[in-house]
Parts: C-alpha cells; structure tokens; sequence
C-alpha cells in the first residue's frame, strides 16, 4: 500500500490503538509520537502521508503542532484525535489545517473511512 502515518498521541495506549488498526489494514506506521514538539521534528524527519494528532498533548497541542506542520508542508494531511466535548477545540484545529476529526473512543470503520478519504483527495 505504501501510505505511511505518523501517529501523535501522549498515551500509548492510544497510539497502539490506532496503530493496531492502521497496520491490520496495511498502512505502513512509520513513526510515533507523545507530544507536539517530537511531532513536528517526526513530521520533518519521516515526512508521513498522514498524521493522526492528539489535541491535548503536553509540551505543544496539537493545534499548535498543526500550524507548525501546515507552515512548513501546506499539504499536510493531518487528522485530529478528540474526545467528545472537545468540538470547540476541534473546530480550532481544523482552522490550523486538519483536514478531518476522529472521536474517541476509536471504532475502526471510522478511522479507516478517514484515512482513506484524505489518501483519495
């Protein structure tokens, strides 16, 4: 497939979870990260098709990391991770330049949907 992700999430439970479901599918996970700093020098290093981003992250948030990644790549493909209630802040992120959300707690068919949507576009 070839479709190589950058996951961003300060638990790793989170980030298994979504790796676990990314790699079952046959994306390639070709890095991870726990907070919005390693997320941009990742970013920079590995320079992903998509990255899944936490908001609420120590260090740097997400939406921080979102505009960092979006001023250095404009065609980033970033999708924000959130749990509900954080519309507010998701809405933020997507002014930042995300291009999509996934809620938590992840179903599978949803991240899917979105991964496979933005590798389309």
């Amino acid at each position: 497939m070839g479709i190589k992700v950058l996951i961003v999430d300060d638990a790793a439970f989170m980030r298994n979870m979504i790796k676990d479901i990314l790699e079952e599918d046959g994306y390639e996970v070709a890095g991870e990260a726990a907070n919005g700093e390693e997320a941009i020098s990742k970013y920079k290093e590995l320079m992903p098709d998509i990255v899944t981003m936490d908001i609420v992250m120590p260090m740097k948030s997400g939406i921080e990391a979102v505009q960092e990644i979006v001023s250095f790549n404009k065609d980033a493909k970033i999708v924000i991770c959130s749990a509900l209630g954080q519309e507010s802040l998701v809405e933020e992120a997507i002014e930042a330049g995300a291009k999509d959300f996934i809620t938590k707690p992840f179903k599978k068919e949803n991240v899917l949907n979105i991964i496979k949507k933005l590798t389309a576009s």
